[in-house]
């Protein structure tokens, strides 16, 4: 947890404090005392004896204790400084804006982790280095302008770059969107962004604390502890917004298999976001503008109701909504003639509403009394209003303004004059209002936002494998993909379905299999790794003849060892993968099977362990789910098979986590059984 002394301190001292307000050491005293910190302020500087009116001391000796220090000096001096205030001055809170630490080279990092060792033997709290610090309701502890407007039930915002909170924060406040706090985690040397949420989470109360979390992730260095603190939180009722950067960095990586290929540590990202309910967004505006959604009152449907004076962003807001799973319904009957009788001539009324340019704030007025209590198919209205350059528009906003308040359905004001009624704007947004500026980043917030389903699960189920005998082969086998035989034996022991498979090193082998099996017959090479690549498999072999000849063949490839002999069976082809992706866990993935994975692409995946509910939702979510349910009399796969698979699947990788990749492919399935004709698996130790 973040110490109470950073977070609420009684006394803070600015080591590097100055006149000079260009400076961080400046800036951030200046902040402390224009926002009113109400705690005692100290000042350290050795050409100075004032800094803006506070007393200042040479060092940190000379001081009185202190709860929180406020770094802006040389990182070479901070080690020092830090070992006088932790010995000497019981200081437990720090936030260090220096840089040259383990951003910059490996002596850099070695001084930043002798200052977080010698933080933590005293039991305190580092926010950074190379940070711009922390802002909430008790004190303004940034270098950084402007300072947003705090409220208690703003959103409380955790960020991995000074910069981009900047730039977010400047950006949200031209909508209204206020702030409970600002952590800004730098280099993350103690306090990364998992840790704060851990103490958003530990400190919430459902009474006081902000519903709505943003988040600016530039690496998850715990993403156990990530995905245990949004989950409790989201549970609680919160919702959670979060950009993670950096989504291409390995998603060209070579991989020796189809799950290797498909699942990368981006995949991973998204599939922690999903379990937890975290929504993901990919830029500035996007996730403010989906926060925004949540500070409005709860869409209940997906009706929306689009009201304009301008036709063209109405019919854009239209469009993006209707391909992000919402609608703006057609609204016709008696109550819409009435509705249009009340409205200048060329108006329209069937949604988009357009009252026109010379439309008033008292038909404004009307239209949304009407969506409010006479069109009760109307879930929510957006309204569209800028500037027309008629009349002022100040009595338009004042009737959103109370419409906001008094209405029961949402009410989304988009404000697109920015320029020509930039002081209306912020007449508005003082009133308390929010605003979005956008209606197509709008539409898509929007349906981001009510599109985000939490189904957090959880898979207690008790164990349904052979844990002892998967741990015999496990801990015998080496690092590398395992034989055939050792693959199928630790499927039958997971209870998954195989079909029945000899593994041939000889003519002789091959025709005792056929014998056994019966024609036709599946022929593959056993050694390299992609079959298909190498024309390794053979299908439809029905005579003695051709069982010989597809053997040299597949025999004469470079790399095989072996040939695997099977009975040719018939069905959809599906596909179940899983993938270790580093401290992630085990991503597990399912989709169709065969070329279609390579081709398609169409997958879902799910960090394990996957719960029933989410491997039901894995199947349904898929592209394809209508070929695997059935269509045009064509039978459909058993999906409860399928999922029973994929569980089975996601128990094998816990008990077994030396398992870096598994390959169900294809499996073979329709409406009886599901099975599985062709499986890798890859142990590394």
């Amino acid at each position: 947890m973040l110490h109470e002394k950073l977070l609420n301190p009684k006394s803070i001292v600015v080591v590097g404090a100055s006149n000079n307000t260009a400076t961080p050491g400046g800036s951030v005293l200046q902040n402390l005392i224009n926002c009113g910190y109400k705690g005692v302020l100290y000042a350290v500087n050795p050409k100075e004896t004032e800094v803006q009116g506070i007393k200042c001391y040479p060092h940190v000796t000379a001081i009185p204790n202190v709860d929180l220090a406020i770094i802006a000096i040389a990182a070479k001096f901070t080690l020092e400084t830090v070992n006088v205030l932790t010995e000497n001055k019981n200081t437990k809170g720090f936030i260090i804006f220096s840089a040259g630490y383990s951003e910059k080279d490996a002596e850099g990092k070695e001084l930043e982790q002798q200052i977080v060792n010698q933080i933590k033997r005293v039991n305190g709290s580092l926010l950074g280095p190379n940070n711009i610090g922390l802002l909430n309701n008790n004190y303004a502890g940034v270098f950084t302008k402007p300072i947003p407007k705090l409220n208690k039930k703003g959103v409380d915002f955790i960020s991995g770059s000074g910069a981009t909170a900047v730039f977010i924060i400047e950006a949200a406040m031209a909508t209204g969107l206020t702030f409970s706090s600002v952590y800004s985690v730098g280099n993350s040397a103690q306090i990364g962004v998992e840790e704060v949420l851990e103490h958003l989470d530990k400190s919430y109360d459902s009474e006081t604390s902000s519903k709505v979390k943003l988040l600016y992730i530039e690496s998850i260095e715990n993403p156990k502890k990530l995905l245990k603190h949004a989950t409790s939180l989201t549970k609680k009722g919160c919702k959670i917004i979060a950009i993670k950067a950096g989504s291409s960095e390995e998603g060209s990586r070579a991989a020796s298999s189809h799950t290797g290929a498909l699942a990368n540590s981006d995949a991973a990202v998204d599939a922690l976001f999903k379990k937890a309910g975290i929504i993901r967004c990919y830029g500035r505006n996007e996730l403010i503008n989906t926060a925004l959604i949540f500070m409005h009152k709860k869409l209940e449907g997906k009706n929306i109701a689009v009201i304009t004076h301008a036709g063209g962003p109405a019919v854009m807001l239209t469009d993006i909504l209707s391909k992000n799973g919402l609608n703006v319904p057609e609204i016709s009957g008696k109550e819409s003639k009435k509705l249009l009788n009340e409205l200048y001539l060329g108006s329209s009324v069937s949604n988009p509403i357009d009252f026109l340019a010379t439309g008033t704030a008292e038909q404004l007025e009307i239209i949304i009394d009407y969506c409010e209590t006479k069109f009760s198919e109307i879930d929510a209205m957006a309204i569209i209003f800028g500037s027309p350059g008629l009349f002022n528009v100040s009595e338009v906003y004042q009737v959103i303004h109370e419409k906001i308040r008094s209405c029961k359905k949402p009410i989304y004001p988009i404000l697109p004059s920015v320029v020509n009624v930039a002081t209306e704007i912020k007449t508005f947004i003082a009133k308390g209002n929010y605003c979005f500026t956008d209606e197509v980043i709008f539409g898509k917030a929007l349906a981001k936002a009510y599109n985000n389903t939490t189904n957090i699960t959880t898979n207690n189920q008790p164990p349904t494998i052979d844990t002892e005998n998967i741990r015999t082969i496990i801990a015998n086998a080496k690092n590398g993909f395992l034989h055939p035989t050792e693959v199928k034996n630790i499927l039958q022991f997971s209870g998954i379905p195989v079909v029945n498979e000899f593994v041939c090193a000889s003519e002789k082998e091959s025709i005792n299999a056929a014998t056994t099996l019966g024609y036709p017959l599946v022929m593959k090479v056993v050694g390299p790794i992609h079959k298909s690549d190498v024309s390794g498999v053979i299908l439809a072999i029905n005579s003695k003849k051709m069982l010989l000849e597809s053997f040299q063949k597949l025999m004469a490839i470079k790399n095989a060892t072996s040939v695997l002999i099977q009975p040719m069976k018939k069905g959809t082809e599906l596909f179940v993968g899983a993938k270790k992706e580093g401290n992630f866990g085990h991503l597990i993935l399912c989709g169709l099977g065969g070329i279609y994975i390579e081709i398609l692409k169409d997958i879902s995946t799910c960090l394990s362990p996957v719960s029933p509910e989410e491997a039901t939702a894995m199947i349904q979510n898929l592209k394809s789910y209508k070929l695997i349910k059935g269509y045009r009399n064509k039978e459909g796969v058993n999906q409860a098979i399928f999922t029973d698979i994929i569980l089975k699947i996601s128990e094998l990788v816990t008990i077994a986590p030396e398992i870096s990749e598994l390959d169900l492919n294809p499996l073979l399935g329709n409406a009886s059984e599901v099975f599985s004709v062709d499986a890798r698996i890859k142990i590394e130790k």
